[in-house]
């Protein structure tokens, strides 16, 4: 890969988590070492990593959905802040994507600038919200949502495949075996209505995705999800565009935190149908 003086680019390894993860707590972010993971192990993902002086100064990292591929990951070390070597990562990350045809990623603030200098334009604005779970404002006897069985997944994968756009069943599979107290579904008759998916993280759990034909459905999964969880802290980054939904969010107790903005490749199609999308996987899975 691309080297320079004093710095070296390479493909990122499993025995490079523990420096992924000490640039996590730098940044104050919530991954797990399982996460990381699902990059480096994942069919025609990756990441890549620089080195400085032997010394890992930053990270951007990739994922295959097929026809879509998410990049997220970017992290910086502190003092190398303004070098332009993110721009770097960005560019090497983006020399393997080639020929995808759609790639995608979840902005913060800061890294918006350096994303439309990549190519990048804006899509839709997403929130972070977060709240310590008080179990009793959650209803806990829907009729409608019930635990999510590992033989449910086939239907809820195909399904997400229409409403995400692309395949991301590795994934959702990992996150059912590592949460399976966030995975809940609402049916009705043969119809599967909405599936919610979670994962643990570092500093608080964040439920997402959560997919529904309307907020009510939603809103059923996220009662039962939360009334078995009294007293844990969640996140849940919500598409601003369901005011209804938003508004039941804050009326629970979860406070908006931080904006994100969900950005293509300039000149690439949105995939899949996000007004379903109540709640992503986190800026990390989409």
């Amino acid at each position: 890969m691309t080297t320079s003086p004093g710095l070296k680019l390479r493909s990122m390894t499993v025995d490079d988590i523990p420096a992924g993860m000490r640039l996590c707590h730098a940044a104050g972010w919530n991954q797990l070492e399982d996460d990381w993971r699902l990059f480096l192990t994942s069919a025609r993902s990756g990441a890549v990593l620089a080195e400085k002086n032997e010394h890992v100064v930053g990270t951007c990292a990739y994922i295959h959905y097929g026809s879509l591929a998410w990049i997220a990951m970017m992290l910086v070390d502190p003092e190398e802040r303004g070098s332009g070597l993110g721009s770097r990562l960005m560019e090497e990350v983006l020399g393997e994507l080639r020929g995808v045809e759609c790639v995608g990623l979840d902005a913060t603030p800061l890294g918006e600038p350096l994303y439309r200098r990549s190519g990048f334009a804006h899509d839709y604005h997403l929130v972070r919200t977060k709240a310590t779970i008080e179990a009793a404002r959650f209803e806990a006897t829907s009729s409608r949502a019930r635990p999510m069985q590992r033989s449910d997944l086939p239907r809820v994968l195909q399904r997400d495949r229409e409403v995400f756009g692309a395949d991301r069943g590795e994934v959702l599979a990992s996150l059912f075996e590592r949460a399976p107290d966030c995975a809940w579904i609402v049916e009705q008759g043969e119809t599967l209505r909405g599936y919610s998916f979670g994962r643990p993280g570092r500093l608080y759990h964040l439920l997402g995705p959560v997919v529904a034909e309307d907020s009510g459905t939603a809103r059923d999964m996220v009662n039962a999800c939360f009334a078995e969880h009294d007293g844990k802290a969640f996140a849940i980054d919500a598409p601003r565009l369901d005011a209804e939904w938003l508004a039941w969010l804050a009326s629970v107790g979860f406070a908006e935190e931080r904006p994100f903005v969900r950005m293509f490749r300039r000149g690439d199609g949105r995939p899949g149908i996000p007004s379903m999308q109540f709640a992503i996987g986190g800026p990390e899975f989409a």
